[in-house]
């Protein structure tokens, strides 16, 4: 399936390149939550992380966390999110695996802090066996 992120990588649409290697590039994002806020992409169009083998998914986070030490290092970032929208009700906008790495800063006024649920009686241990990795 060809995406936004496909052209991109082919060339047909002009990017700001930060990084790119055979598994991925990297890319300043034109719509920023902050100046500097960067995405990962694969340069295969995996819709999700279900579909991303291991190894590729890996290779991504390193790079991601790459980009945030330099986040930190050169624009004086305080911290970073590191999200992946994982699907159309994640927030996912382009069906193309990628990562948001964005840079952060005390009292920037940007919330992602989605509001909290509690669970019922006996509620816990039900997710607990049907969400149970073994």
């Amino acid at each position: 399936m060809e995406t936004i992120f496909t052209k991109i990588i082919n060339g047909e649409i002009p990017s700001t390149q930060l990084y790119t290697d055979d598994r991925c590039i990297v890319i300043l994002d034109i719509a920023p939550v902050h100046k500097g806020h960067a995405l990962v992409i694969s340069r295969e169009p995996y819709p999700t992380t279900e579909t991303c083998p291991d190894d590729l998914l890996g290779h991504m986070m390193k790079i991601a966390r790459k980009l945030d030490i330099s986040m930190r290092k050169k624009i004086g970032a305080e911290a970073t999110n590191i999200i992946i929208n994982n699907g159309p009700a994640a927030g996912q906008e382009v069906p193309h695996l990628h990562i948001h790495v964005i840079p952060r800063f005390a009292g920037d006024g940007k919330q992602f802090i989605p509001k909290k649920e509690q669970y019922h009686d006996g509620e816990i241990q039900e997710f607990q066996s049907r969400l149970l990795l073994v």
